[in-house]
């Protein structure tokens, strides 16, 4: 019961007594979407985590998968929210465009849309790592390689000639499956369901990492040569491990656009895979609850203290990483597990 009492804590606050707050108009609409993008960088997170916190593989490209998954379903809603007299998005019609392109068009449907989307993410995570981990590329060479992914992926998706928008973006979404996004009912609805798939990952996550699978990706972290010697074939569950965590970001990007109402190609430059990398070391690496309560608690601080003090924002935000790789080395979660473990 004791081991249980933290996720009974969060599910109480976050699915019980936030949505009755707000029916009952203590908590305003605003607080529950500006949660609901919380909660969809905490699934994000986990992604990282397991990549880099049970893995020791240091990914500096995971904003791109979250932004692969906003933009698929991106697309979907782009051609559904276009005006009747319209074919085509304004910013395909200024290049010339009558029809929708090809490559458009199995986003049609929500259901091609989310199924594209994970898709993509998946044959990209996978065909990106596996040739690099099948050199063996690790450590500051592997993060320095995915930082370049990173920013060649965000100038190509910021070029008007692929049509997605360029620096802009994809904007300007009403409905979602006939829903209307600007309700308050279907904010809370959306933030309901942010929080139970959080909580879903959060939950297979946690099989994963105890599980012999997980027990490898520990292995990997601590004794890659050991694991080698002992004939595990590394590479696949390097690979696999990267494919999985890049899923999951594809699923919290197409979580946070309906809430969020833009993605641009900004979401998905290095500094914000670094940004990440930041929640689960604040948080605590190797931790799956480290994870939640880094995202959580770094982007509500940024709320906070952008409101009162924007211009000192980066130095808080650096000071506070300072001090975790300094003094905290398992992040927030492990200054209350260090009493227990003493007693």
């Amino acid at each position: 019961m004791k081991t249980n009492l933290p996720y009974i804590i969060f599910l109480s606050i976050f699915l019980v007594l936030m949505p009755l707050g707000n029916l009952l108009g203590i908590v305003e609409t605003g607080t529950i979407n500006l949660w609901g993008r919380y909660c969809c960088f905490a699934i994000a997170a986990i992604g990282v985590d397991l990549i880099w916190g049970y893995t020791g593989i240091m990914t500096m490209c995971h904003a791109f998968f979250f932004c692969l998954g906003a933009y698929g379903l991106g697309m979907y809603m782009t051609i559904h929210n276009l005006q009747e007299w319209q074919t085509v998005p304004d910013f395909m019609s200024w290049n010339g465009y009558e029809s929708l392109p090809a490559f458009w068009l199995p986003f049609r449907s929500f259901g091609g849309a989310v199924a594209c989307a994970l898709l993509l993410t998946g044959v990209f995570a996978f065909l990106f790592s596996y040739f690099i981990f099948r050199r063996r590329i690790k450590g500051v060479f592997f993060a320095i390689i995915t930082q370049a992914f990173a920013l060649a992926a965000y100038l190509l998706f910021s070029r008007n000639e692929t049509l997605l928008g360029g620096s802009n973006g994809l904007t300007h979404f009403r409905y979602l499956l006939g829903l209307d996004l600007y309700s308050a009912n279907v904010k809370l609805g959306l933030y309901i369901a942010t929080v139970l798939m959080l909580a879903l990952i959060f939950f297979l996550s946690a099989k994963l990492t105890r599980s012999k699978f997980g027990k490898v990706l520990v292995g990997i972290r601590d004794s890659e040569s050991r694991l080698r010697f002992a004939g595990y074939r590394v590479v696949g569950y390097q690979s696999a491990i990267f494919v999985i965590g890049a899923l999951i970001a594809a699923i919290a990007g197409m979580l946070y656009l309906p809430q969020t109402g833009i993605i641009t190609p900004g979401r998905m430059d290095v500094k914000a895979s670094v940004e990440m990398l930041v929640w689960v070391a604040l948080g605590g690496r190797g931790n799956l609850k480290g994870a939640v309560a880094g995202a959580l608690a770094v982007n509500a601080l940024y709320s906070l203290f952008t409101s009162l003090m924007p211009e000192a924002w980066q130095y808080i935000l650096g000071a506070l990483y300072i001090v975790t790789v300094l003094y905290l080395k398992d992040g927030i979660v492990g200054m209350f597990k260090r009493p227990s473990s003493r007693a």
